[in-house]
């Protein structure tokens, strides 16, 4: 009878072992903006704001509160990393000397990928 009830007692724990550890999806969406100038090389130090422009039920538009900003790196490039998928506009502005260059566009996140954007600043 004792051996029985280590048997049934093990394979127990092993059921709740086993069943009770879960995997977690990775839910994260990430985004990379990349800044160029208009030869294609990289800006470093640019400035980029990423956010949601939402349509008003009177067929106007307002900017949301979900934003992220950030300044590129030396090779030109940004990452960002949300909860949730989104849409998302992107400004992006440099500095040539004394002259500001800027470019803009849309980058689109899903649950559980990375998203990649190149912004050409003029």
């Amino acid at each position: 009878m004792k051996p029985l009830v280590i048997i049934v007692a093990g394979f127990l724990f092993s059921f709740l072992f086993f069943t009770g550890t879960s995997c977690q999806k990775n839910t994260d969406c990430k985004a990379t903006v990349r800044c160029v100038d208009s030869s294609g090389i990289a800006h470093s130090g640019a400035k980029v704001l990423l956010y949601a422009t939402i349509k008003t039920a009177n067929g106007g538009t307002v900017v949301a509160d979900v934003k992220a900003d950030g300044t590129t790196d030396d090779a030109g490039e940004v990452k960002f990393t949300f909860k949730l998928p989104a849409i998302y506009d992107i400004k992006a502005t440099g500095t040539v000397g004394t002259k500001t260059i800027s470019g803009t566009g849309i980058i689109k996140l899903e649950e559980g990928k990375g998203s990649e954007k190149t912004i050409t600043l003029k």
